[in-house]
This record gives C-alpha cells, structure tokens and sequence, in this order.
C-alpha cells in the first residue's frame, strides 16, 4: 500500500515544474543521506578506496551530492514515465557519435550505473528509430518491478529481457540489428566474474561486454547520462576500436578503464550506494 502511494506521488510530482522537482530531490537525497548510515557508510567506503588522495571533508561532501542526485533521479523518472512525451523531448538530449547507431548492424551499448541511466534510454527509444534491448533483473517488490518495466517500455518498441529467460533471445535480437544495452559495471555473481582493476582495487566484474561482442559480432559504445539544471545530456561515445579481442581480461580490465574516465567527470552522479567490492579474492575480507 505505501509501496503503491509513493509511486504515485513520483508520477504527480512530473507535473511541477522541473526545478521544483529538484528542489524536492535535493530535500530528499538530505534526508536519505542523513537517515540511512548503513548507505551513506557504503558510499563513503567506495569513495574512499577509489579516491584515496581525497580529504573526508572531499569525501562527506562527494557522498552527500551522490544521494541528492540519486533521489533527484528517481523523481525525474515521474516526468520520464509518466509526463507528457514533449517534455523528455525538450529535457533529454542526445550528443555524441549517435550516427553510431544508426543502419542495422549488431551494436552493444556499455551502459554505467550513472544515475541519469534511465534518461538514456528514454532517449534511445523516444528519438531513435532502432529497437533497443538490455538484460534486467526482476526486483523483489513487484509493484516496483512492474512500474519499472511500464517506463522502460513507454516508448518504442523495445524489450527488457528478464535473466532468467536465458541468453539465447537476447544474442538473436543482437544479430538482427537490434543494440543491447549491457550494464556490466556492478558487482554481480563472483562465480561469472572476473577480478580486475577499478581504481586500482580488484573488483569483481563480469565479463560480458568482451564476450557477448564477440558472439555477436557487434562493435561497442558507450553511453553515459548526466543529470543537468535543465534535464539529462546522453552522449555516445564513439566506437571503442580495438574491442573486443580474444583476451577476455583485457578487455574487461579495459572496459573498467574506460568506466573509470567517465567517472572521473561526474563522481557524483556514479551509483556509489552499490557494494562494489563485496566480493573480495582469495579470502579477503570486504570493507563494508
């Protein structure tokens, strides 16, 4: 029942104006930041492994912009999924090599765990021609689970297709022209994971950017959503050239690499709230 009305409030607030909107956001990312110690301690945590050259005052403050902009998003998602189509028309724009995606061949797009991600794909699917895929897992909530899918399928189109339904649809989609979206940054099953560099720590990381590329025969980009005063930019990055190869490590470590640089510019806005490093080698013990 709570569930239920706070959705419905998110899909009332994309009826005020956006920099109401935001205020909100802002009121609520202080308030999640100040009520939620196990999260903000994780956040804190990442921040201060990747950026050890930081001071605490560089990391508390970094950690409270992180949950501002989180909430921040998730309101935008009322306006996103729910607003009048013209408004993320207006407030989502696309830059970036996007010619990239266009014509029919088998392109996998290396989507980060930014909090703008769902802006991104709203503008694929909204402003682009071509049905776009990606891989998702189900939430445990399913009025959450089911409002979710209802935006990622508002326009175009497109499929999210659930994990369990197996791979074998989903490399068929990518051979018949249609992009996946894979977001491969987190965290996931440390038996289908590699341990490679991120921020110079090892970190638990599926391979499946590298390997699905190469069953495809598909080209990578990336796509990476700031969140802006006036709405998101999505660029696209060019093609990664080089990638994949028959080294499967390489090209995942690289793929962090490149995660890396796009952080770099906005740490923000990057989904620090996720145990990144909760899956440790050889024994060792996570930091959380």
């Amino acid at each position: 029942m709570m569930t239920g009305a706070l959705l419905e409030l998110i899909r009332w607030l994309g009826l005020l104006p956006l920099s109401w909107v935001r205020a909100i956001g802002a009121a609520f990312g202080w308030g999640l930041y100040l009520a939620v110690p196990s999260r903000r301690n994780v956040v804190q945590t990442n921040l201060r492994l990747c950026f050890p050259h930081w001071s605490e005052q560089q990391v508390r403050r970094c950690a409270r912009q992180t949950f501002i902009y989180f909430a921040q998003a998730w309101l935008d998602r009322g306006w996103l999924w729910h607003g009048n189509p013209e408004l993320p028309l207006k407030r989502v724009r696309l830059t970036g090599a996007v010619d990239e995606l266009s014509g029919d061949a088998p392109t996998l797009i290396f989507v980060p765990h930014f909090v703008g991600m769902d802006a991104g794909w709203v503008a694929l699917t909204q402003q682009l021609p071509r049905n776009f895929n990606t891989i998702y897992a189900a939430q445990n909530n399913r009025t959450v689970d089911e409002w979710i899918l209802r935006g990622r399928k508002r326009f175009g189109s497109s499929r999210p297709f659930e994990r369990r339904e197996g791979f074998k649809p989903v490399l068929a989609a990518l051979k018949a022209g249609e992009p996946l979206c894979l977001l491969t940054d987190m965290n996931y099953d440390p038996k289908e994971s590699l341990f490679v560099p991120f921020y110079g720590i090892k970190a638990a990381t599926v391979p499946s950017l590298s390997r699905v590329a190469r069953m495809g025969g598909a080209k990578v980009v990336a796509m990476v959503a700031r969140i802006t005063p006036w709405g998101y930019a999505v660029e696209i990055s060019p093609k990664w050239e080089n990638f994949p190869t028959r080294d499967l490590v390489a090209d995942t470590a690289l793929m962090n690499v490149r995660l890396q640089e796009y952080i770099d510019c906005m740490p923000a806005q990057y989904y620090w709230v996720h145990k990144r490093f909760k899956d440790r080698p050889d024994g060792e013990l996570p930091p959380y």
